[in-house]
């Protein structure tokens, strides 16, 4: 008998110990600590899913859009309290021009309102499934992309008119531009990224990550060098390639502690961030133009896979929230693509009611 207990005890502390070491990743070539650390966890609760999160910098709000029902969610940037919402939208993500001061949401039809005073102007028609947004300062125009043809819709910023539309060849996900006539996005499906003529509304190419990553999911930017970062959730756990962005040529790769869901390069410090559902935020450092470093990894939240920077306050801002067990699976069989019936998609269990989060990391 005690051979038995001693042996089931044995068990669970085995098992507690896989479980362990499957929530809390390695840290790889990444130190754990460093400047960088979680400086507020602001519990703004609020029912329904989120995806992308957006700081406006100019007009010092955070937009986050949330489901059921749909709302887009505004913050002050500095204080994270309440600034209003723009209802009955269903979006997934947000973006503000400064200069006319307009802002829209990748919602189906697109929401466009007064960024000061919050009020709606109108809704704009558009085809596919609105999923990111990127506002061009070039020439004053909104990309919405979708998954779907068509992939890119244009938005003039100033008048709310779709100025066109473009193919980009698969399922765009996250967007960066130089604000000089070209623009980036890196197609998920694809393992690419396409380059684009925001002037002609024509992609001029596609960047091949030439096997050293795939299903890319986060994209950042430094402009001056000419430097792509393309995050990518393959191999797992991730892989940072980067690359230049006028020939499409592979400078070198960092992996990434998690699967990454965006990505946000900092001119300010020279520093490319990949956020993580894993609760790991990557931190790499550009030491030259061709030279980078596993700088840190900052441990953050559970489901926190998007972020956004305040160049204003060089603050990277993650949304988040906790989550209960997941439901046991289902006898039925699955639906719609779905790999276990209910709670097949992932194991996530119901969000826990007052739990969402905006975490901000900084110095």
């Amino acid at each position: 008998m005690r051979r038995v207990c001693f042996a089931i005890v044995i068990g669970i502390a085995i098992l507690t110990v896989f479980s362990l070491a499957q929530q809390a990743p390695s840290s790889g070539p990444y130190p754990t600590t460093g400047p960088y650390k979680v400086l507020k966890t602001a519990k703004v609760g609020g029912d329904g899913g989120f995806d992308y999160v957006y700081a406006d910098p100019d007009g010092r709000k955070l937009y986050i859009p949330r489901k059921g029902p749909g709302r887009v969610t505004v913050f002050d940037l500095d204080s994270l309290q309440p600034a209003g919402e723009i209802a009955d939208t269903n979006a997934n993500g947000a973006a503000v021009d400064p200069k006319s001061g307009h802002g829209f949401a990748s919602s189906k039809p697109v929401a466009m309102w007064d960024s000061k005073t919050l009020k709606p102007i109108k809704t704009i028609d558009v085809e596919g499934g609105p999923d990111g947004i990127l506002f061009d300062p070039f020439n004053q125009r909104v990309w919405v992309f979708s998954h779907r043809a068509p992939h890119a819709t244009v938005i003039d910023a100033k008048e709310g008119t779709v100025a066109g539309t473009l193919d980009l060849g698969g399922a765009p996900e996250q967007a960066v531009t130089d604000g000089a006539g070209h623009m980036y996005v890196d197609i998920e499906d694809q393992g690419n990224v396409a380059a684009i003529d925001t002037r002609a509304l024509k992609v001029t190419g596609h960047y091949s990550l030439e096997g050293k990553g795939d299903t890319p999911a986060g994209l950042a930017f430094d402009v001056k060098n000419h430097v792509l970062f393309v995050a990518c959730r393959q191999p797992a756990p991730g892989v940072m390639v980067m690359m230049n962005s006028e020939d499409g040529k592979i400078i070198s790769t960092l992996p990434l502690m998690g699967g990454s869901d965006g990505a946000v390069f900092n001119p300010a410090t020279m520093e490319a961030f990949s956020s993580a559902g894993n609760a790991t935020l990557s931190i790499i450092k550009e030491k030259s133009p061709t030279s980078f470093e596993a700088e840190q990894v900052v441990t953050t939240m559970t489901q926190g896979k998007t972020l956004t920077l305040d160049p204003k306050t060089n603050h990277v801002l993650i949304i988040a929230a906790e989550y209960g067990p997941p439901p046991p699976p289902s006898a039925e069989p699955p639906k719609d693509g779905q790999k276990g019936g209910r709670g097949g998609r992932g194991g996530r269990g119901p969000m826990l009611p007052g739990s969402f989060s905006v975490l901000v990391v900084g110095k």
